[in-house]
Parts: C-alpha cells; structure tokens; sequence
C-alpha cells in the first residue's frame, strides 16, 4: 500500500503535510463528525489546532482538557495520520495496564473513528511481560494441583507448542485477557514473573510472549501499551541489543502519554534495581551443574547461606505499612553486616568466574548470562548499602522475598534518554498543571522546552452532577458499607466504587456476601480486568469495585449514574511516599495533599462523560477530618456542596 493510499487526505508532492492536515483535521471535527452523530464540541477544535504545533515543531506538549472535551479522539487522529506520513507506527502509553483494552474494546474511541470515518486501523497492544502465560510454571502446577482451570487451560493450549506441529502462521495465545474467568490470585501461579529465566527457557520461541512481541512490532499505525512498558523499553533497549535481542518497541514516530501526569512514577519503576532471594539460588544451582573448581563450587555454598541469611535479617528488619505490599525496612547493623558480607561473596564469585571461562567448561552464553546477573545484583546491593538518595522496600508474596531499589529522582535521565531526542511528545490529561503551571511537571521528567495548551470541560455540572459527603466516624467500616450498598440500591445498580485500599474493597465484598441483591457487583481482582469493564459497560444494572480505575475509566450513558468514593485518597504510608515526604519541607501539604486532590478530582472525572449523563457522587469522609482538607476538597469541586450535607467538624 502506497503513502498516499495510507494517508486519508490527498497530497501531492508539491503540497505540505501540515497544511493538508490542518485542512482534513477541520474537515473532521465541523463536518463529518458531527454528521456521523458526534457532539460539535468547540474545546476539541481548539485542542485539535493546538496540538498540530507540536507535531510540526517534534517537541513536548502538554494538554490538559477537561472530561468531556474528546482528547483522546483528537490525539489518536493526529497520531494515525503522523504514524502514516512517517512510515513508523504512534506509541499510545496508557496509565496502566488496566487501561490499554480500554481503547480497543468495541465500544471505543478507535473503533468509533473507524466507523465514523472509514479507517481500517492498524492497532495493536503492547503488553507487560507479567500479562502473558508462563510454560514453565503452568508445566509445573498442572504436576502439583488438582485445579481444574488450570488443566482446561494447558489442554487448551496450541498443539505446536507441545512439538507436535510446527508454527505455519500467528496464532496469539497466552495473554491474560485469553482467561477471564482466572482471578488474581490465580494468574499470580501462571503469569510470568521476574524470577523466570526467559533467557535459557527451552519454551521460549513458543512462548505467547514471545510471539506477541513479534506481532506488535509490525503495526502499521498504532501500539498501545502502559507508561511501565514503555519506560522499560526506554531503560532496557541498549542492554537488549548487547545480548541480541530486539527492543521491546520498535522505532516510532511519536509518543502519546494519556493520563501523563502519572508518568514520574513509571519512570522510577523502571529504573528500578529488583534482586530476589530466588534469584541468586537458581542461577547458582545451574552453575553447580556444570564441572567447576573445587574453590569456586566452596564459594557458590557459602553465597547460597550467606544469600538465605541476608533476607532473613531483611524480614526481620521489615514492617508493614496499611494499604500497600511495600515492607518499610530499617537498616539496622545485623542487616548491613549481612549485605556487605553478601555483597563481598558476589565479588569472590565473579573473580572465580574469570578462571572458569578461561577453562571453557562451562556454556559461555549460560556464563555470560550468570556474570550479567551477578553484575547486576553486585550493583543493587551496593546502592542499598550506600546512604544513597534513593527509595528502598522489601516484598514478600508467598514466601518469595525481593529488596526493591528506586531513585528517588529521574530528571536527568529522562531528559538525556527520553526528551533529547525530537519527536513529538504529547501529554495528555484533565490533571496536567499546579496553579495553571506546567513548570512543577516538566522539571519532574526534565522538560526543558515545552508547548502547552489548556481547555475547560464543556459539561454543565450544575445542571448534570449532585455531590454528596457524608461523614463518619473515624473508623466506622460497618456504617460506611452500608451506606455505599443503600446509595447503589437507589440506583438498582449502575454503579462505580472506588476504594483507595485493599482492606476497604475486601471489607465491602465480605458485608455485601450475605444480602440479596437484584444486580451484579463485580469486584477488580475475581477476573480479568477488561472483562468486568465490559460487563460493567454492557450490564446496566450492575456495579464495579474498583482500586486502580479512578483515571482513565469512560463509561457514558446509563451504566454509570453513581460514583461512591469510599474514602479520601491519601497516599499510602510506603517507603516511596515516605521518600517524597521526606524530600520537602511540608510533607502534609507537599505531598499528601496535591497527591489525594488529584486523585479525588480523577475520580470525580469518571461520572459525566457526555452532554446527557447525570448523576450522583458521593465522596464519603471522616467526621474528625481538619477542616483545611475540608476546605481544600471543596476547592477542587466542580458543584458546590449544599450545606444541610456540611456533616463534619460540627
């Protein structure tokens, strides 16, 4: 297919891209649009125009434009039609990986613009390593459980992926949204995890992940995956190409970051230096098996206790923080004489290897495999047991420990990775700027130069949205739940709760268990998370409990009439927000604060979507809350609050 037949306008070789872009662009939005049904909306235009300078400029854009004003059909269009004149497909990140089936559900923007305007529209997804089927371990659990689901899915599997016929064509398998009906805590025991070794798997050129990757690479206009994905790329490109792999993207042309005030985080998750107690014990018994020297097998012995005795003393050291699975560790004597003692072994270890491959009695891309780790947990165990500035937890799931190491900073190395290198870069959020100033997130992520625009929703919330706040008291878990269940009978369902811990969405589904209901509540974590959307979105007489979906979530119409904040969304006391704190003069109002406004306003955001929706949202309260959040909460409001519903600080 030709360029020209790609891109949907005529261009001659003598006429300019942007002009006929700005020319199609106009055409979209005043006339075919709005005959195919869409809202004439006079916010999208104005975005639309603006984001046409960073496209032609290749540079930062933020857009902030409020819920309603059409910004991710704005974005997409600019993003297909750039993806063909360059030849390489548009990244769109999506906040997480909750989000990215949000685009391409049947009842989405891309599917939308396809019909609308006669787009066939190459759109694939990018997804995390841990959205995929691990092999390995469904092989071994099928050996050990008796769970059938478990059973029903390897049979299920494609027959080439057993040997027994070879790969003719594509066949996608293995992502997570392939099984719905798994919870969690299910595809916990079957997804890919960071402690398998995907560099030596005898699985892995049948591997649904791998075959996905291939697949994703050669979209023609799209790939859609979350901001960890893409930053992990960014990180973990150059290393790929050492070791002969490809990058986890392909070269593109542009970058979209919806919600991209989130995108900090993501960075510093990427960044991340993550050295698990397994680790180190599997990549040593594989060495074991090979015919080393007497010294360095005595050396592998003593780092296999030495490495159960370092996170033993981590556990010990740890405690726990309510509402995250982040262990906050003290660094007492015990746990930095144990590290430096581990971390001297790993050096040992790493010099006896120098002999060993001068030998050749050990497969060099497996010892070539084992020094990369080692390097790598050499590195993290330094930066841990430096006074460095960084950010540092334990995890413990199941049994399975993992000292977790984050910077507390990263603009230098997303100005000198990321935004030195021209392109456009659109972020794309209602929550962008402080104060109308984008200042605060640009030197976040080392933005230097930047174009901006803003543009207000379009939505009358004083005709179309009540809000309530009730209070309660403090601790009142009882009274909050039945509160919530009475307000969503009222509406016979068409619900969405939001929750800002896991302690309070379990507490609710416990005391919603014994009533008798006439709808369904679907609750995040029971199935795979683009499914119950999609029930949610389709059932209109239904609710969601959600922990993870206040940003990015668009359920117009009927489904959603009610949006039940279950509590004000402080951010947890975990060792990363503990950082923050720390890092400012004011934590309270710094940190906390900016972060649950923020949050709440997102949330908020989730009930109107378009001209005709209406409805309700209660934000539920702490009687004995200082009056300064009262009043900061307030502020942020789109409708005032009436003031028989003032029930606090009375």
């Amino acid at each position: 297919m030709t360029l020209q037949n790609r891109i949907p306008f005529e261009l001659s070789k003598t006429e300019s891209f942007f002009e006929k872009l700005g020319e199609w662009i106009g055409d979209v939005f005043y006339d075919r649009l709005p005959e195919a049904g869409f809202e004439l909306r006079d916010e999208q235009i104005y975005m639309a125009f603006q984001l046409e300078k960073a496209f032609k400029e290749k540079t930062v854009m933020f857009a902030e434009a409020g819920v309603g004003t059409g910004k991710t059909i704005v974005y997409l269009l600019y993003a297909i039609c750039y993806a063909r004149y360059t030849n390489q497909p548009a990244i769109i990140a999506c906040a997480d990986e909750t989000l990215i089936e949000q685009l391409v559900k049947k009842e989405g923007d891309i599917a939308k613009i396809e019909k609308a305007l006669s787009l066939h529209i190459d759109v694939r997804l990018a997804k995390s390593r841990d959205q995929y089927l691990c092999l390995n371990k469904l092989d071994k659990l099928i050996t050990s459980s008796d769970e059938e689901a478990f059973h029903i899915i390897h049979d299920r599997l494609p027959e080439f992926i057993h040997g027994s016929q070879s790969l003719q064509t594509f066949e996608k398998y293995g992502d997570r949204k392939d099984y719905p009906e798994l919870t969690d805590e299910q595809w916990a025991k079957i997804g890919w995890d960071s402690l398998e070794d995907c560099f030596t798997c005898e699985n892995r050129h049948r591997c649904g992940q791998t075959l996905h990757r291939d697949w994703y690479r050669h979209s023609k206009d799209l790939i859609i995956c979350s901001h960890d994905f893409y930053m992990e790329h960014i990180w973990t490109k150059e290393s790929r190409k050492r070791e002969g792999q490809l990058p986890l993207l392909p070269e593109h042309s542009c970058v979209v970051f919806d919600e991209g005030h989130l995108l900090e985080f993501a960075s510093q998750k990427a960044l991340t230096y993550r050295f698990s107690e397994r680790i180190l014990e599997i990549l040593l018994t594989k060495l074991m098996a090979n015919d080393v020297r007497e010294n360095t097998l005595y050396t592998i012995e003593d780092l296999l206790i030495q490495n159960e005795q370092f996170f033993y003393e981590l556990k010990q050291s740890a405690y726990f923080n309510e509402g995250s699975d982040k262990l906050t560790i003290e660094k007492n004597a015990a746990v930095i004489a144990n590290g430096k003692q581990l971390h001297s072994l790993i050096n040992t270890l790493e010099e006896e290897l120098v002999f060993e491959s001068e030998m050749y009695t050990i497969n060099e891309y497996e010892l070539k495999i084992v020094e990369e780790y080692l390097e790598q947990i050499s590195y993290s165990l330094s930066l841990f047991l430096k006074e460095l500035t960084g950010i540092t937890w334990l995890e413990d799931y199941e049994g399975e420990r993992t000292l977790v190491i984050m910077p507390r900073l990263v603009q230098e190395i997303m100005k000198e990775e990321v935004f030195s290198i021209r392109k456009p870069y659109i972020f794309s959020s209602a929550t962008l700027s402080e104060n109308k100033s984008f200042d605060y997130i640009a030197h976040s992520l080392g933005i230097e130069h930047y174009l901006s625009c803003q543009v207000a929703s379009p939505f009358d919330y004083e005709e179309n949205m009540m809000i309530k706040m009730p209070a309660f008291a403090h601790g009142a878990l009882s009274e909050k739940c039945l509160y919530t269940l009475e307000q969503i009978r009222r509406t016979d369902g068409r619900a969405l709760v939001l929750f800002s811990t896991p302690t309070e969405l379990t507490a609710f589904k416990l005391f919603c268990q014994e009533k008798e209901l006439s709808f369904p509540i679907y609750y995040e974590g029971d199935a795979e998370i683009s499914t119950l959307v999609s029930q949610f979105q389709n059932e209109v007489d239904s609710v969601l409990c959600s922990l993870h979906l206040w940003e990015g979530l668009d359920i117009p119409g009927q489904s959603l009439e009610n949006v039940i904040i279950f509590s004000l969304p402080f951010p947890p006391n975990d060792p990363v927000f503990t950082a923050k704190r720390n890092a400012v003069s004011n934590p309270f109002f710094e940190v906390d604060l900016p972060y649950m406004l923020l949050r709440l306003r997102q949330g908020i955001g989730r009930l109107i979507r378009t001209h005709e929706d209406k409805g309700i949202v209660h934000i539920l309260i702490n009687k004995e809350e200082d009056r300064q959040v009262i009043e900061a909460v307030l502020s942020i409001l789109p409708v005032k609050i009436s003031t028989e519903q003032r029930e606090w600080n009375r």
